[in-house]
């Protein structure tokens, strides 16, 4: 039944994406701000679709921590499931991603449009720099950034991983980052085709203040969000999850 239901998800996911995608191409003349009410109920359609086909619901906490206007987002990244989810809570929320996710047809025309935050990772120190520059105007416009410390997604109880970026956008940008712990990855793990069923629960902490030195901050941001995710992991509502194997 759960690869039943995982098979019947993964089809209903793709064929709404489509649906989303061809309807909403008429919004690419106009602009950006137009497109995160979109987004936003788009998003909201996959967490219907997970509720109701796999069981999969999504418990909030912390959302009175969330400050208004422009602020950097630091995130626990475990699955795809936040790289929609979190397009729900926050008003205008723009992320940090890989450059190739932009060059995708059609699907990287929305991101371009929306404004997300491109990197390319080879380019080293100057994609830092471009990254900055791009993230600084989206702050000041009341964007939200979101950015994954760790760079890519790690498995549920995987020692971290955060790397330096997360400390150069925030000493860059002079603004609150709010980091936010999850449990995603064991309802929708990483490479794997099964949605389970049970709640995934999104902690958003406490913001931390601008002006933190840059080892600080990275220190500060691990000790919070690590802590916060292994309670999350420790009271887990789920199915047939295995943190140690799946680690």
């Amino acid at each position: 039944m759960l690869f039943a239901r995982s098979f019947v998800f993964a089809i209903l996911f793709y064929a709404n994406l489509t649906a989303w995608l061809l309807m909403c191409l008429p919004l690419l003349a106009l602009p950006s701000r137009h497109m995160f009410p979109v987004a936003r109920a788009w998003a909201r359609s996959n967490l219907w679709l997970l509720r109701h086909v796999t069981g999969t619901k999504v418990e909030w906490r912390g959302l009175e921590n969330i400050p208004a206007g422009g602020v950097l987002v630091a995130a626990k990244h475990q699955s795809a499931w936040e790289t929609f989810a979190l397009l729900t809570v926050f008003e205008r929320p723009v992320f940090v991603l890989k450059q190739e996710l932009v060059r995708l047809p059609v699907f990287g025309w929305f991101l371009r449009h929306i404004g997300m935050i491109p990197v390319n990772r080879s380019a080293g120190a100057s994609a830092l720099a471009g990254m900055a520059r791009m993230a600084r105007e989206k702050v000041r416009e009341g964007h939200q950034v979101i950015i994954f410390p760790e760079g890519t997604r790690r498995p549920p109880g995987a020692p971290p991983d955060y790397r330096t970026g997360v400390a150069f956008l925030y000493d860059s940008l002079k603004a609150p980052c709010v980091p936010v712990a999850l449990n995603s990855g064991l309802f929708w793990p990483r490479r794997s085709f099964i949605r389970r069923p049970g709640t995934v629960v999104v902690s958003i902490l406490p913001p931390l203040p601008p002006g933190i030195p840059r080892r600080q901050v990275i220190a500060e941001l691990e000790r919070r969000i690590e802590a916060e995710t292994g309670r999350l992991l420790e009271n887990a509502d789920v199915a047939g999850a295995d943190i140690r194997r799946e680690a």
